[in-house]
């Protein structure tokens, strides 16, 4: 009898911690963020919204927008973690934004995952959610001629997909990280055009049902000595979102617990490609304030490695 109440009482606690406590979670870090831009009444029924945490990325954002827009993305949300390089103002000309900002911690957030939790439940309920880094450019199956529309009515019809599972792809370019020099407003892929084809480890049995992938090169490189180490590569970042869906661990992770399969049981399903352009220029000034901030997982490890 002990070991059974034991038993449930484990049960209870692992329900609470994947279940109960992100939905607390994101509603109690929502009153971090304080609305900036609001074009939110602009959304309508079958639109796709993308989530998107971000921090001092003007750089970037430009060719972000462009590059989702002509997928087919149709409003942009937005959490500014206290930005000073102008992004806000720039956002304020463009119509499909809405921004809220925050001077709260990122760590505290869980990187970011409590306040996205929080807006993903506010406005995506019902709407093909895409929960993204500003560094990370999806790519799938037919991407180049057929947008995101095409794709989720696909997962739909697909066994009733409600997900899409992705490879993070690093990217890099020929030579220096610091040589790696992207304009802004340019499409990161012609500065850093290159992966690691080889060299990828995964596993099925991964702590919530997700196929835990490692490699490329931070695990070749930056983790060559710890490669357990090594940042995970799965995501699940296009989710149909529900009132009971919630991102655990980034997009490494998502409740309930199907989100993390790659295909669905019965056949294999569409997956795609995140391409991942950490390693550019400015990655160099970013590593240096990251590790002063020590805002990212485990004090910054990466960064500093």
């Amino acid at each position: 009898m002990l070991s059974k109440m034991k038993e449930y009482a484990r049960r209870l606690a692992h329900h609470d911690k994947y279940f109960l406590k992100p939905a607390r979670l994101a509603r109690q870090h929502g009153r971090d963020l304080r609305t900036i831009i609001d074009r939110t009444k602009a959304i309508r029924a079958n639109d796709i919204l993308a989530f998107t945490t971000v921090r001092n990325e003007m750089l970037r954002i430009p060719y972000f927008l462009d590059y989702y827009r002509k997928l087919g993305v149709a409003h942009f949300l937005f959490v500014d973690n206290d930005s000073n390089d102008g992004l806000i103002e720039h956002l304020r000309g463009e119509p499909d934004c809405s921004v809220w900002h925050t001077k709260a911690s990122y760590k505290g957030s869980l990187f970011g995952v409590h306040w996205l939790n929080y807006l993903s439940h506010r406005y995506g309920v019902g709407h093909w959610c895409l929960t993204i880094d500003p560094d990370e450019f999806l790519v799938y199956p037919h991407s180049e001629d057929r947008n995101l529309h095409e794709l989720v009515e696909f997962l739909e019809l697909d066994g009733n997909t409600d997900h899409l599972f992705c490879l993070m792809l690093d990217m890099y370019g020929p030579g220096r990280i610091s040589d790696t020099i992207c304009r802004v407003g340019q499409n990161p892929l012609e500065v850093a055009p290159y992966f690691d084809a080889t060299g990828y480890v995964q596993r099925g049995d991964a702590s919530y049902g997700e196929t835990y992938i490692q490699g490329g090169p931070r695990r070749r490189v930056v983790f060559h000595d710890l490669p357990e180490k090594a940042p995970a590569l799965n995501k699940t970042p296009l989710v149909k979102w529900g009132k009971n869906c919630n991102y655990l661990s980034s997009t490494h992770m998502a409740a309930p617990k199907r989100l993390n399969r790659p295909h669905n049981p019965n056949h294999l399903s569409p997956t795609g490609c995140l391409l991942h352009f950490k390693f550019l220029s400015v990655m160099t000034e970013k590593a240096v304030e990251e590790i002063e901030r020590k805002e990212h997982y485990d004090n910054s490890i990466e960064y500093r490695r």
